[in-house]
């Protein structure tokens, strides 16, 4: 067969606008899931039943189901059952988010979990309180050792910002789905959408590996 990335070149403007919709949600998931991911985590780790069973089954339900899944029953199925619409963003940035707390929240729970008892020992030798020490000592030094595997969800948040297309939100894919029907090329079009991704993605990848050759160094 004979490439021709023409048609692809000229509609360049709606993979721009694809692009800017891939980034808007990418941050808005970004956001919600890491730092919903951290009260969860923290809910998993504390003692108060009241606060790990449901912290537990949180965990358990988002990271047990599909994704796909998620994102298709709040744009198809919430709407039915309270009073309101909800938008192909709102529907698949929910369903990201909530599922990427779900992982963030066991990173966060290892995290702390690793962190030595006789720091908590000395916390407590000071007269800190579980809050106290939990955000002085125990959160800055487990960040630390969070850190390569919370940037590598970033990027996974990244990727599955494609799943946002199954809802028609206007984002990478869906544009390259767009080019494709338009001008029967979909072999240039998936590759121009991966490429684009690449370009993303390559530099934080490299960031990622960067981050943990100077964590690692300074352990």
């Amino acid at each position: 067969m004979k490439w021709d990335f023409a048609s692809v070149f000229a509609n360049t403007d709606a993979l721009l606008v694809g692009a800017a919709g891939t980034l808007r949600i990418f941050a808005i998931c970004l956001v919600l899931g890491l730092s919903l991911g951290l009260v969860v985590g923290l809910g998993r780790y504390a003692r108060n039943q009241w606060l790990h069973w449901p912290a537990t089954a949180f965990v358990e339900f988002f990271r047990n189901t599909p994704v796909l899944v998620q994102i298709l029953w709040f744009y198809f199925a919430l709407p039915i059952l309270l009073p309101f619409s909800i938008s192909p963003l709102a529907a698949a940035a929910l369903g990201i988010s909530l599922n990427s707390a779900a992982f963030s929240a066991e990173i966060y729970r290892g995290g702390i979990q690793s962190i030595e008892p006789g720091q908590w020992d000395g916390a407590r030798a000071l007269g800190m309180s579980w809050g106290q020490a939990m955000r002085r000592i125990i959160l800055p030094q487990a960040l630390k050792r969070m850190t390569p595997a919370l940037t590598n969800r970033a990027i996974e948040i990244f990727k599955m910002s494609t799943l946002a297309s199954v809802v028609a939100y206007v984002e990478l894919l869906q544009q390259g789905k767009l080019i494709a029907s338009l001008n029967y090329n979909p072999i240039e079009a998936y590759t121009a959408v991966a490429v684009i991704f690449f370009v993303f993605l390559w530099p934080l990848v490299q960031f990622t590996y960067l981050l943990e050759r100077r964590l690692g160094r300074s352990e």
